[in-house]
């Protein structure tokens, strides 16, 4: 379901919620990446095969997806585990295919659903301090979560969401 702002404009990149049309909005979409608490991987296939399924869907040569697929799997610490099936990786590993996976089209905001919820407290930072790398490297990572210890750790801008409106948090040290 496409939901617009009840009120204000939403942008993101070159497209608002003003004036977006329907046509625009898979373009908008393939410059997303979408991180799930529950990993929404696809049993049947390698490691490799769930990040570069994203690039088939969207017409990509065979060279290019291999090339994009081995580099975001190398830079989320996973090159050697590209053959590997999700039931032969670890959750935090999960995850981290994942995070390539919502990579690998150069998105310019990814979203992160509760991406630790189902991880382990150290695994959960291993996560925590992927995503701000991939910040500091330009790429824009909107995080929900419900886990305060985790939030205090990220030092980045907090924002909490309650009945509809949205208001800037100051945490305390």
């Amino acid at each position: 379901m496409d939901l617009k702002p009840f009120a204000g404009t939403a942008t993101i990149g070159e497209y608002s919620s003003k004036s977006i049309t329907q046509s625009e909005i898979p373009l908008l979409r393939r410059k997303l990446g979408v991180i799930f608490q529950d990993f929404k991987l696809l049993e049947d296939r390698s490691a490799y095969e769930n990040v570069a399924f994203a690039l088939h869907v969207t017409g990509a040569t065979s060279d290019e997806i291999k090339r994009k697929v081995l580099t975001v799997l190398t830079q989320v610490g996973l090159g050697h585990k590209r053959n590997a099936m999700p039931h032969q990786l670890s959750g935090g590993e999960q995850q981290r295919v994942c995070i390539a996976r919502a990579l690998v089209n150069e998105p310019f905001l990814i979203l992160a659903d509760e991406p630790t919820g189902n991880l382990d407290p150290g695994t959960s930072l291993e996560i925590l301090k992927l995503l701000l790398d991939i910040n500091h490297k330009g790429t824009a990572v909107l995080m929900t979560t419900h886990n305060y210890d985790l939030v205090r750790k990220a030092q980045g801008r907090i924002l909490q969401i309650k009945e509809r409106n949205v208001r800037e948090v100051q945490l305390k040290q």
